[in-house]
């Protein structure tokens, strides 16, 4: 457990991003995270909305509970407790960490923008937070606490925007788009303030690290002020054309949609006479 826990520092070499490791561990978390997902979502789509959100419950409980203990545990074993300040939920894929909770016991429009939320950035973190977490895989051994939590953590998410999806939780309202762009840009303030204060780099606001951002980052000269805006804007030309896709799909759905039957109906509701 000391080992995997690496209390004292790990004793493995690190087995490297794209080795036999990494593909077995990160196959098996994304087949159990599609399993699950298409087993309770069509299972429970037909169900009522509290029978639904008991899986979303489940989940955010679970997520929170994972991270709060491997941040916990990195600071013990770090002798140094400001190990916090690396790991706060502004990245965007632990962004899931307060949105989750937030789709699963709020209400209204809140709940409703939530859902779009973790619908729309869910999948994509858990791809970007398994298959193209190199940095991580390169770091540490595969089966330890940093890749594990890690791991489960961001299939959790993926999981969720799975779920919400085929359990027709989603609403992807017109309406709410502006709030789904406000829960982003509402993170990034912090993200960036938290970034000056700690020196880290929340959001890959101040440089790619390594990231496809590095692209941005070198076209822009490295930019204080004009990368961390052409990064925002990225993300809200993400979520725009998310939402364009799925409107798209939806309208060419409903025209391939047979028209309501007529037969066995009284005259008076004969709406589509």
């Amino acid at each position: 457990m000391k080992e995997f826990l690496g209390i004292g520092g790990y004793t493995r070499e690190p087995e490297g991003y794209l080795s036999w490791q990494h593909i077995l561990f990160v196959g098996l978390l994304l087949c159990t995270m599609f399993a699950l997902s298409i087993l309770l979502g069509l299972r429970n789509r037909k169900r009522d909305d509290r029978s639904k959100n008991t899986v979303l419950i489940a989940s955010a409980i679970l997520i929170d509970v994972i991270e709060i203990a491997k941040i916990a545990i990195m600071c013990y074993r770090s002798d140094d407790p400001t190990t916090w300040q690396n790991h706060l939920p502004l990245f965007l894929c632990s962004i899931q960490l307060i949105t989750i909770p937030l789709a699963a016991f709020t209400k209204g429009r809140t709940r409703e923008a939530s859902l779009d939320f973790v619908f729309i950035f869910g999948l994509l973190g858990a791809i970007l937070g398994t298959v193209g977490a190199g940095q991580n895989y390169n770091a540490y051994p595969v089966l330890s606490l940093d890749n594990v939590a890690s791991g489960i953590t961001h299939c959790i998410s993926g999981f969720a925007a799975l779920y919400i999806g085929l359990a027709g939780m989603a609403s992807m309202q017109k309406r709410n788009i502006w709030i789904t762009f406000t829960i982003l840009g509402g993170f990034c303030v912090p993200a960036y303030l938290a970034n000056i204060a700690f020196g880290t780099n929340y959001m890959f606001l101040m440089q790619g690290d390594g990231t496809p951002y590095d692209i941005l980052y070198n076209l822009l000269g490295g930019s204080p002020i004009l990368y961390p805006l052409g990064v925002l804007v990225l993300f809200l030309i993400y979520i725009a054309a998310f939402y364009s896709v799925f409107f798209l799909i939806r309208r060419r759905k409903s025209a391939y949609s047979p028209a309501p039957s007529c037969e066995n109906l009284p005259e008076s509701e004969m709406i589509c006479k």
